[in-house]
């Protein structure tokens, strides 16, 4: 049995993309769609990268992005309409041109974890759109936060099916 770090664990994480589950989200279930949960860790991931000197508009002002690889989702309990949700992101590693990282959808309503979405994505260069080697000050930066999560006092549980290559 895979275990997962708890709510408790998790919480003192940064939080990303906090809101309620908006009612369009919903499907006929009642709860969050399955397509939801990836966009919203996905902005999560976003927003965090923003702090190792991956801006928003990276894209246009050093034409440089991050693509995804590839994703891994293990959903843990249901988000439901007007549930208030976050995004809490840990960072595992890098190489010279990907990045591997843990994003955790947490429950603030109930406290749970949700859903964890396990990540592999990479650095491109658009004027070819190909991977490229990561700008120095970022990779510096990815480093340092790979390091501090790398800190933390609960195990980082993979999937096992993602890994740098």
């Amino acid at each position: 049995m895979t275990t997962h770090p708890t709510y408790d664990q998790l919480v003192d994480l940064p939080a990303y993309v906090e809101q309620p589950v908006p009612m369009p989200f919903e499907d006929i279930n009642g709860h969050l769609n399955v397509r939801h949960y990836i966009g919203i860790a996905s902005e999560g991931l976003d927003e965090s990268l923003v702090e190792v000197g991956i801006g928003q508009m990276w894209p246009l002002t050093h034409g440089q992005a991050c693509f995804t690889a590839e994703h891994h989702v293990t959903y843990l309990s249901e988000l439901r309409t007007g549930d208030t949700m976050s995004a809490r992101v840990r960072l595992l590693g890098r190489s010279e041109r990907a990045a591997h990282v843990l994003v955790y959808l947490l429950d603030e309503t109930h406290r749970t974890v949700a859903c964890v979405v396990e990540e592999i994505f990479l650095h491109i260069d658009l004027s070819t759109r190909r991977t490229a080697p990561w700008p120095e000050e970022v990779a510096a930066a990815l480093d340092a936060r790979v390091a501090e999560h790398q800190a933390l006092d609960f195990p980082a549980t993979t999937s096992g099916s993602l890994a740098l290559r």
